[in-house]
């Protein structure tokens, strides 16, 4: 049996790998995360299955690609079918409990078509993807009527939707109530007092739920909304940091010269449109920055209830993030497309087994997938990982250098569907038209586009990924390679998941056994 009792599944949402000062930042600090990073192992390459929250997280829960969960976008419920971590750990008698963000959506046709949308236990669990709630809070829309809101009217916010009316709005120079849906306002304090704030009171939920187990094991996914947008930071976040104490944008003319159709459209969207300008960017960058800032300090509150409780030393945790932002970077908004800026995500494992004591505060160069989680997840609590199904591979392999799993990956993969975004009516796709597939090696990335020319970069030589090479004939032979690779990825995708490989070579060659006799002379 592990000795690790406890598990801590931390999730920040679209946070990318270099806003922090462990992964380089030379002006934004984050000594909590830093000093996580000093405890286990740092994974400077770990790439999201997804650039898209949706996706992205069904591959973290399930340890699953996308295309074999097939949730491949915000609006996309997962399966009923897919078994999912929470699911997993029922088998140690252990519930996944949920403070924070999800966006799990429930599979209404699959429940219905079982007889579980009706309000039975099962069902409930389904339709949350086998999260225990805490706290469910998205924090992309207005929820008045959730936990967070009622809260917040308890804290004396008067309003039908005090997230709208105070968690993301602030008072302009006139004394005007201004949205931070309109990035112009990304400046301005939060109306939200900080404590109040949904940093603040996600950890607060998550302190809580720690103090109240005592020595029963708990397993728990602590997923916070920020600093996704709206930008809107409260003081003293939202000024903590100036323009020039925010990373230079990467970006080139030549990108937008002869741009590949689908970064073409995406171009075109409001977004895209807007973080293309210069003043957008000097409103977000630093309230960006801001969130973060304020992020590590909450964890630091975590950190000092493990210590205090003596939890450091049974609980593994996982910090990461489900994708990343472009905040102008390549001429772009949000994110989606196949950039490192997007796919890229910090990724750090504190292992508490002794076996990993040779390893802390390493940081290790290997490829981690999204896909690893569900499998690292199994493995340190001493559970079987099921290989059949999930696609990822233990860390803890990484985290105690144990040899023997050697080689490791040399490549990541990464999928979008882009149906439901503006993008695809502006191309005159059909919605089953729209997808994208990215293997990345230490070398090369090759996008392969459903209706359009591939995408190819040089990492070496173009470490920005400035020149797009997918249609230079002088790279014939590399993209030759790399389609070859993507196929090769494809063929192995786990799709046989109704039985075991024990229950494969249990039943090889039994057919007499079980009295067919076919073909005898």
């Amino acid at each position: 049996m592990s000795s690790i009792r406890n598990v801590l599944f931390v999730m920040c949402d679209q946070l990318r790998a270099d806003h922090l000062s462990c992964y380089g930042h030379p002006y934004l600090a984050t000594p909590n995360i830093d000093g996580l990073a000093r405890r286990g192992v740092k994974f400077e390459r770990a790439f999201v299955q997804s650039g898209v929250c949706g996706p992205s997280r069904m591959s973290f829960y399930t340890g699953r690609y996308v295309a074999s969960h097939g949730a491949t976008w915000n609006r996309v419920p997962l399966s009923i079918d897919e078994i999912t971590l929470g699911e997993y750990l029922c088998a140690r008698d252990m519930k996944l409990a949920l403070v924070g963000k999800t966006h799990m959506m429930p599979d209404n046709h699959g429940l219905k078509r079982l007889h579980l949308d009706g309000g039975n236990a099962l069902g409930a669990l389904l339709r949350e993807g086998h999260f225990t709630l805490v706290d469910r809070y998205d924090g992309h829309h207005a929820e008045p009527a959730g936990g967070y809101a009622e809260y917040l009217r308890r804290q004396g916010y008067a309003s039908d939707d005090p997230w709208s009316d105070f968690v993301i709005s602030a008072e302009d120079a006139q004394g005007r109530i201004v949205s931070g849906w309109h990035m112009r306002n990304a400046h301005l304090p939060a109306r939200v007092r900080e404590a109040d704030s949904e940093t603040a009171y996600t950890t607060d939920q998550a302190i809580r739920f720690i103090e109240r187990q005592g020595d029963t094991p708990w397993a728990m996914h602590l997923s916070y909304v920020k600093p996704h947008w709206p930008y809107m930071a409260p003081a003293p976040y939202h000024s903590k940091y100036s323009l020039d104490q925010c990373l230079p944008v990467r970006r080139a003319e030549r990108e937008r010269e002869a741009p590949h159709p689908v970064t073409s459209a995406y171009f075109q969207q409001e977004e895209c449109a807007n973080f293309m300008r210069d003043e957008v960017i000097a409103k977000v960058r630093p309230a960006y920055q801001g969130l973060i800032s304020q992020l590590d300090d909450h964890l630091g509150r975590l950190w000092e209830t493990l210590d205090r409780l003596g939890r450091w030393k049974d609980t593994l945790i996982v910090f990461t993030a489900d994708h990343g932002d472009f905040l102008g970077d390549h001429w772009l908004g949000e994110k989606e497309l196949f950039y490192d800026t997007v796919q890229r995500v910090p990724y750090i494992v504190y292992d508490p087994s002794p076996e990993a004591d040779a390893t802390r505060g390493h940081s290790d160069a290997r490829f981690v997938e999204a896909i690893d989680t569900v499998p690292t997840v199994l493995d340190a609590l001493g559970m079987p990982v099921p290989d059949h199904r999930v696609e990822g591979r233990s860390l803890l392999a990484l985290t105690r250098n144990d040899a023997a799993q050697t080689p490791w990956r040399d490549a990541v993969f990464s999928e979008l569907d882009y149906a439901y975004r503006q993008a695809r009516q502006i191309l005159g796709r059909r919605p089953d038209a729209c997808r994208g597939w990215m293997v990345r090696t230490d070398a090369w990335k090759y996008i392969h586009w459903d209706g359009f020319a591939p995408q190819l970069f040089d990492l070496r030589n173009d470490p920005d990924e400035f020149v797009d090479l997918g249609t230079d004939p002088a790279f014939d032979n590399v993209r030759q390679a790399m389609r070859e690779r993507l196929l090769t990825w494809s063929l192995g995708l786990r799709n046989r998941t109704t039985v075991t490989h024990d229950d494969v070579e249990r039943g090889t060659h039994q057919y007499k056994k079980a009295g067919v006799f076919y073909g005898v002379w």
